[in-house]
């Protein structure tokens, strides 16, 4: 991914925040030559190795699994909020063009298949994760029949990273005035998306201040 410095953010524990916030990713492979991708939710194991570890399931059906069990590198796409930026916000408006705030991450690392019971654990850990935010969470709790039919009909998956790029493009290179004014017009804006930016740039520019 192309990262200008001003944009760069290398914290672990923000990337992995960010990925845990942002866990319906895009997994991508080589297929054939050709890329070959699926969109599938993904729970983070932060402690594995130096980068964390990311665990998941597809259908059998779906022939992207068998990449993974040949060990090809796998990129994994986590994006977060964007807005669109309008030249009109800023304070100085001379050279001033449209463009777009964003951000997300990109993991690198190789994939094992997991065995069953391995994918067994990794289930449970994918719906406690998601059930977790709920009043009432649903457990899974799996009969032997509902067991035989499900496993046979998915392949687990871990990937364990060994790389992680994350690119928050919120400004930070136009100047103070301009930034609070992008902000302002942001929050101001009727979708979530939007306000969501304009509150990722207040935390950061909170940040820099106390920096």
């Amino acid at each position: 991914m192309y990262i200008p410095a001003l944009f760069r953010e290398t914290e672990l524990a923000t990337l992995h925040d960010f990925m845990r916030s942002h866990s319906f990713a895009t997994v991508v492979t080589a297929r054939d030559g050709k890329p070959f991708a699926s969109h599938l939710p993904l729970f983070l194991e932060s402690g594995a190795g130096s980068q964390g570890a990311l665990i998941g399931h597809m259908a059998r059906a779906n022939p992207q699994w068998q990449e993974m069990q040949a060990e090809a590198e796998v990129l994994v796409m986590f994006h977060g909020a964007h807005a669109y930026v309008s030249p009109a916000w800023y304070a100085a408006k001379a050279m001033a063009v449209p463009t777009w705030n964003y951000m997300a991450v990109h993991a690198y690392g190789k994939a094992r298949i997991l065995p069953q019971e391995e994918l067994v654990q990794a289930l449970h850990k994918l719906v406690d994760e998601n059930e977790s935010a709920y009043a009432q969470p649903w457990k899974l709790e799996m009969t032997h029949e509902m067991r035989e039919k499900m496993l046979g009909a998915i392949v687990g998956f871990e990937i364990v990273l060994s790389r992680i790029e994350g690119k928050f493009k919120l400004s930070q290179n136009r100047s103070h005035e301009d930034r609070k004014q992008v902000i302002e017009k942001l929050a101001g804006q009727a979708d979530a998306d939007s306000q969501r930016v304009a509150a990722q740039m207040s935390k950061s520019d909170m940040g820099l201040k106390r920096q």
